[in-house]
């Protein structure tokens, strides 16, 4: 038993004190990507989560997919899905979670986080205070578990504002930014006026489910029973639920911070208007067995504070792709923006203008101006209104915070705040310990001298020879226009030869198209047009293009729509091979071309899009000559996704074991191995909802043995569906040479590696991080 007596004054709480070297306060996917990248790196983290679960809105509260620059594969931005710690647990949620349950999701993240013993983890813990030690330098934080009824007094030399509102960086008079900014400001013309909004509001979601029998529902007294007034009430899908109900959106003229309930109450008495509506209204008769399972009870919130750094991201940045000496991550979902009156406004959900293809996102948007020793992380980066409305999605906010825990691993190394790695030249090393950790940024390659891969002799037991793909598919109905992406190095697109069927005489137009930027996939250039005379019946054609490609990317030859004629597809499946449809997502757009109104500094072009597997067969070709984009050599080119090029060795397909050899003139110590698969960065890999028929890619290697120069087994990987692979021995091997033997996911899909990293111990001066 334990007893106290009556204490005059006040009584303390318990108080706990943590010393780190780093403190992230926010554990949405931001901050949970953040700590678990820097973890890994051997910094000593303290994640502080005001929630009972991690991810933010990509959890069980709230329960939106996570998305970014792959725009529901709905854009032109092929092979885009973000890299490193976010795209391991993407691919991670669709093995264990091809059905999108966001309670597995949940699992994944806390099982992530919990596995690294760097990370001291706070859950339903409120940051609430800090202190400083000087002006622009924050001391410690201070924090309240409201389970445990204990303080906490956090110490660290830098700090992470992942918080969404951006707690930290206002407590430390960080300079900020609520609304949008003028036209006139940075010159973007799709800033919008006072009519419009200044701020995207929040949304809340429910499910419902069938339980066999009629269920009535009594709606709560608070609830909208007028919802059939509201504006835009004509234009609702009653019959969605979960997050594809983004548009029950309310607040943007409101204090989204500070009135967070009240906007919330308000969406509540939206929700149980609308399911009222439909058991209630007679007008869903196929609504009489169902219930509803969960209604959000924390809205999902997009917009608050966005804190100013050394570098503001713009429209510019993302139309223009401008490029940054510092970059560190990229972003490509559309411009996006919300009118302020949400459900009660008569506008469309959301305006959405996409740019031709991803753009950089730089260092210098990721730590405050104002207060040295804060990074920034997530929605609350250095941008304005209308940039954010792109960077402010969960894929783009991870990938971003990735690149803020390598750069607090570096200040922790070097002794150094954010800003000293601009004025201390670190952000080459910066970026390459980025791209080395899986992190993808436009225009870079691993570029590392430590990487004994570079001066290794590499044999392959075989390479896919690039003369076509086999006419073993089904038939496309040219309803849309197609187009088969072939990666051209330079020069002529070899002589190409198709099956056709019509049933009646028909003419197909074929156009030699190429993107121009070569790093786009945005087939606007057209080179050359062609005519072809149809018979009917099953017929093959030959044709070839007089135009040459002057620099490596992907030539896109088009077949311009006629319902009168179909294509004879293939059933093979390669790495960096894809064909694309002039369609659209209407997720994403309302047409298959971007048309904006003139003057708001966006670019008109057609969307060029996949479809999903198990659709989206490329076409059924033979080429006059071989094209020889799949390489052994690509394995060390230092770039671990197609680009310009599908950037892989790829074996033959016949091949049964497929083999890469590495070998040294000397003996090696080696330490370290890491190997980059084929995941299908075009995969979205949405989170929770949607579903998804595969749980493992059929590009990704099943399984691998290591073998040293004796033949012996040094690492037998029985079971991989991860885009890297790292083995570490902490018993060098000495040897010099590597065999590397794999196994097949699928007969009908040939391996393919995107690259194989080696280091040594006496050589890696990073081994321990």
């Amino acid at each position: 038993m334990k007893r106290e007596n009556f204490v005059v004054g006040k009584r303390k709480l318990k108080t706990d004190t943590i010393v780190s070297d780093l403190v992230i306060v926010g554990g949405g996917l931001a901050g949970t990507c953040c700590a678990i990248t820097a973890a890994r790196h051997g910094v000593k983290v303290t994640l502080v989560q005001d929630r009972p679960v991690l991810g933010g809105n990509g959890s069980s509260e709230v329960r939106l997919w996570i998305l970014g620059a792959t725009s529901h594969m709905g854009n032109n931005n092929r092979w885009a899905r973000e890299g490193g710690v976010v795209d391991e647990i993407l691919v991670e949620n669709l093995y264990r979670n091809p059905e999108g349950n966001p309670l597995i999701l949940d699992t994944i993240l806390i099982e992530k986080v919990s596995l690294e013993p760097n990370i001291r983890l706070l859950l339903n813990t409120a940051a609430y205070d800090l202190n400083k030690k000087e002006d622009d330098q924050i001391e410690s934080v201070l924090a309240f578990c409201s389970q445990n009824s204990t303080e906490y007094l956090l110490r660290a030399p830098l700090f992470v504002d992942a918080s969404g509102d951006g707690i930290l960086g206002f407590l430390s008079g960080a300079a900020f930014r609520i609304g949008a900014e003028s036209k006139e400001e940075f010159d973007e013309g799709f800033a919008p006026d006072l009519t419009y909004g200044e701020l995207l509001g929040h949304s809340l979601y429910f499910y419902s489910k069938d339980t066999g029998k009629p269920v009535r529902f009594i709606p709560p007294s608070y609830a909208n029973t007028e919802i059939t007034k509201l504006p835009r009430f004509r234009s609702f899908n009653l019959k969605e639920h979960g997050c594809r109900l983004w548009w029950v959106e309310y607040g943007g003229r409101k204090d989204t911070i500070h009135d967070s309930e009240e906007i919330k109450w308000e969406l509540w008495r939206v929700i149980y208007g609308i399911w009222n509506h439909i058991k209630n209204s007679g007008e869903y008769p196929d609504s009489e067995n169902l219930t509803l399972e969960w209604v959000g009870t924390i809205p999902g919130k997009r917009e608050s504070r966005r804190f100013e750094g050394d570098y503001m991201l713009t429209q510019k940045d993302v139309v223009e792709q401008r490029p940054h000496f510092d970059a560190v991550s990229f972003g490509g979902w559309a411009l996006d923006l919300h009118p302020a009156e949400g459900v009660f406004g008569d506008k469309a959900g959301c305006t959405q203008w996409h740019s031709k293809g991803v753009y950089q996102i730089p260092f210098r948007t990721m730590y405050s101006k104002n207060i040295k020793n804060l990074f920034l992380a997530g929605r609350l980066i250095s941008a304005t209104h209308v940039a954010f409305g792109s960077s402010r999605v969960m894929a783009t906010c991870a990938h971003n915070s990735q690149a803020v825990a390598i750069a607090a691993m570096l200040c922790a190394e070097q002794n150094m705040l954010p800003a000293d790695l601009l004025e201390n030249g670190l952000i080459r090393e910066l970026q390459k310990r980025l791209i080395k950790s899986g992190q993808y940024i436009p225009h870079f390659r691993l570029e590392d001298e430590l990487d004994l891969i570079k001066s290794a002799q590499i044999a392959s037991s075989s390479e896919f020879e690039f003369r076509g793909l086999p006419f073993d598919g089904p038939w496309y109905s040219l309803d849309f226009s197609m187009a088969q992406m072939i990666p051209i190095q330079s020069g002529i697109v070899p002589g190409i030869k198709i099956q056709v069927k019509s049933a009646v005489k028909s003419r197909l137009s074929i156009e030699l198209r190429i993107s121009e930027k070569t790093q786009n996939y945005t087939p606007e250039v057209i080179l050359e047009h062609l005519e072809i005379e149809i018979e009917p019946g099953e017929n093959f054609y030959s044709f070839s293009f007089e135009h040459s490609i002057p620099f490596a990317q992907y030539a896109f030859v088009t077949f311009v729509a006629n319902p009168d004629i179909m294509l004879k597809c293939s059933n093979l499946r390669v790495t960096g091979l894809l064909s694309v449809f002039n369609k659209f997502n209407k997720s994403v757009a309302t047409s298959s071309r971007q048309e904006p109104p003139a003057g708001i500094g966006i670019d008109s072009f057609e969307f060029w899009v996949p479809e999903r597997r198990p659709k989206g067969n490329n076409l059924a070709f033979e080429m006059d000559q071989s094209l020889r984009p799949f390489s052994k050599e690509n394995i060390r080119n230092g770039i671990f996704r197609p680009t310009t090029q599908p950037n892989a060795w790829v074996a033959s397909l016949e091949d049964p074991n497929p083999t890469i050899t590495l070998e040294w003139t000397q003996k090696q110590e080696l330490s370290e191995v890491q190997l980059y698969f084929d995941t299908d960065f075009d995969h979205p890999m949405e989170s929770t909802l949607m579903g998804h028929p595969e749980s493992e890619i059929p590009f990704c290697a099943k399984s691998f043995k290591i073998k040293d120069d004796s033949g012996k087994v040094i690492l037998h990987q029985l079971e991989n569906h991860q885009s890297i692979q790292k083995i570490r021995f902490y018993i060098p091997v000495n040897t010099d040479k590597l065999t590397f033997e794999f196994e097949k996911r699928l007969g009908s899909v040939p391996l393919s590696v995107f690259g194989i990293s080696c280091y040594s111990l006496t050589n890696d001066l990073n081994f321990q991080r």
